[in-house]
């Protein structure tokens, strides 16, 4: 982690461990440091979270989807600043969220779980209309995580409409 940090010696000790904290998070717990896929495994990693969601009555989980993506979108912001590079791939928080949104409100079941995961990571590798828009137009840490919001929103749909 600290040669992908910028070294700056007049950094206080407190903003390295920020820094640090901000990375921490936005790597899923360093999970995008994965040299073998790391937006795969982030949205594997995602799945208890996932589930902590679905236990919750569809208000709460609303707030607390709303807050995950909001939390999400600074601290994507933060990294990409703290790394020095648009949309790094080691951030994989955002498809911690756009699986949490195509999860959102379904059962909590094989079938679902599968079957979001395989449509979340198509849409989200292929990149469809509007998805490539938004990953090519939205910049800072919106941008990194409005693309999966929308693969998101794909894939439940799909799901509600399929089963």
């Amino acid at each position: 982690m600290k040669s992908i940090l910028k070294t700056n010696p007049q950094k206080t000790a407190m903003a390295a461990i920020k820094e640090k904290a901000i990375v921490f998070m936005a790597t899923w717990g360093l999970i995008g440091f994965s040299p073998l896929a790391p937006g795969t495994i982030g949205s594997m990693a995602a799945l208890p979270l996932c589930f902590l969601i679905s236990a919750m009555d569809t208000v709460w989980g609303t707030v607390f989807l709303l807050a995950l993506i909001s939390f999400s979108i600074r601290i994507a912001n933060g990294a990409e600043k703290i790394v020095g590079q648009q949309d790094p791939g080691m951030v994989v928080i955002d498809e911690v969220c756009g699986m949490a949104v195509t999860l959102f409100a379904l059962p909590f079941t094989p079938i679902f779980v599968i079957g979001g995961f395989a449509l979340f990571r198509v849409f989200d590798i292929l990149k469809p209309f509007p998805i490539r828009w938004f990953d090519k137009t939205v910049k800072g840490g919106l941008g990194i995580i409005l693309d999966d919001i929308v693969a998101g929103i794909f894939a439940n749909l799909i799901l509600r409409c399929v089963f």
